[in-house]
């Protein structure tokens, strides 16, 4: 055979993972970089599987959503300041909220076609410590001036400068070609659909119990360090109710009458980073170490969220996850019914809910609500974006470890851009 006839693709293992709680901005990570909280979560994860000696890891994948002119090279950076070993490689990406999960996807790809034996992916994000931007008339000015020929030349270019032209760009969480927020755009999606905010208050109380759980009987105890004073995700809220939540006001959807979108059932700007150990069974097997799950598939989608269907709900900016799924089921001859647990991120409770209503018009079964988000999700975990995906993989992942006997779990990840991100781990 030739030596580059194409091989069957080998299993890709998901061995552990480990991440910092994640904080609500502007709190106790306010001063604390991208590279900072990504290092924390990597260095953890490398104590605890015992990846300090040369060669350990084949590749670090890895990105940010919110990003410094600092963060270059963020990727490369994180593993030189931890404590893998200097020389794996390491490169950056990003598909807003899909990062995470992309990064998973990128470094599994590699270990199925051979070209590594293991490799760690992840993401971080700070909504605290956001990239403030040159006035884009500043900018132009200077860089004039850094044009000039001579020095009557730069002089007369920052002459030019006024008063307001000193005031930054802040970042806004709002789509380019829209110029509307994601809460927005859920809340578009939410009338469409007609959910209700009863089912999103029950949806996001869930979330915070089923979290809360999970702390108490120990669950993360190997996936989470402490950080800067932080043992658990800072936006859990054990006593969550619906009760609690309906006294809460609508924060989205204003413009139209009964918003049902509030502060409650929307994730907040969260700060976090979180990491995955991924491994061909080969690697894992010398090392004595049990996989917790295999990533057996994986799908990305898209919707043209300007120009499609928005308002009759098909192509909401979150809704693409809902064209992925049924691909991807379609291409492994599986079933809705066929998953034993099911995450979904919770960018809002009514995006959650819409894709579950989405997959059953396409002719999926009903998901069983005691089969997802299990352990929670993002509305009580928060979502720093690019750190949401290796959150989800490894939680999922671990919870299919703890079940007596195979397992299949099926992940969902809406993305900014009308983007989805969506894969399958499998436990045998």
């Amino acid at each position: 055979m030739s030596p580059l006839a194409a091989q069957p693709a080998r299993r890709v293992a998901v061995l552990g993972g480990a991440r910092v709680p994640f904080a609500r901005s502007d709190g106790p990570y306010a001063t604390a970089s991208n590279q900072e909280m990504l290092t924390a979560a990597l260095d953890a994860l490398v104590e605890r599987h015992g990846l300090q000696e040369p060669g350990a890891v084949g590749e670090f994948v890895a990105g940010a959503v919110l990003k410094h002119s600092r963060d270059f090279n963020l990727a490369r950076e994180t593993v030189l300041g931890s404590a893998l070993d200097p020389l794996t490689p390491a490169y950056d990406i990003q598909q807003a909220c899909g990062t995470g999960l992309q990064a998973v996807i990128a470094a599994a790809n590699k270990i199925a076609l051979g070209q590594t034996e293991s490799a760690v992916a992840g993401g971080a994000d700070t909504a605290s410590d956001a990239p403030l931007g040159v006035n884009d008339r500043l900018r132009r000015i200077l860089l004039e001036a850094r044009r000039a020929k001579t020095a009557g030349a730069r002089l007369k270019a920052l002459a030019r400068i006024r008063p307001g032209h000193l005031v930054p760009d802040i970042p806004r969480n709002a789509e380019p070609r829209t110029g509307l927020s994601m809460g927005e755009h859920a809340a578009v999606t939410a009338r469409a659909w007609g959910i209700t905010r009863e089912d999103q208050d029950a949806l996001a109380a869930a979330s915070h119990q089923r979290l809360a759980a999970a702390y108490e009987r120990g669950f993360f105890q190997d996936l989470v360090v402490p950080f800067r004073g932080l043992a658990r995700d800072q936006n859990l809220r054990p006593g969550s109710t619906v009760e609690k939540l309906a006294a809460l006001r609508p924060v989205f959807g204003l413009d139209a009458p009964d918003p049902t979108m509030t502060a409650g059932n929307s994730t907040p700007l969260t700060d976090g980073a979180a990491t995955v150990l991924l491994a061909s069974e080969e690697w894992a097997r010398a090392r004595g170490v049990e996989p917790l799950a295999y990533l057996t598939a994986y799908e990305t989608a898209a919707v043209d969220f300007a120009g499609g269907d928005v308002a009759g709900g098909e192509d909401g900016l979150l809704m693409a996850p809902a064209y992925a799924v049924p691909r991807m089921l379609e291409r492994a001859g599986l079933k809705m019914g066929d998953f034993d647990l099911v995450e979904i991120h919770e960018a809002f409770a009514s995006q959650v809910l819409a894709t579950l209503a989405a997959w059953e018009k396409r002719g999926l079964e009903p998901v069983d609500r005691a089969r997802l988000n299990v352990a929670g999700s993002s509305l009580a975990t928060g979502h720093p974006f690019a750190a949401t995906g290796a959150r989800i993989v490894a939680t999922l992942a671990t919870l299919l470890a703890e079940r007596e006997g195979p397992g299949r779990g099926l992940i969902s990840v809406c993305a900014a851009g009308g983007q989805g991100v969506t894969a399958i781990l499998e436990r045998t």
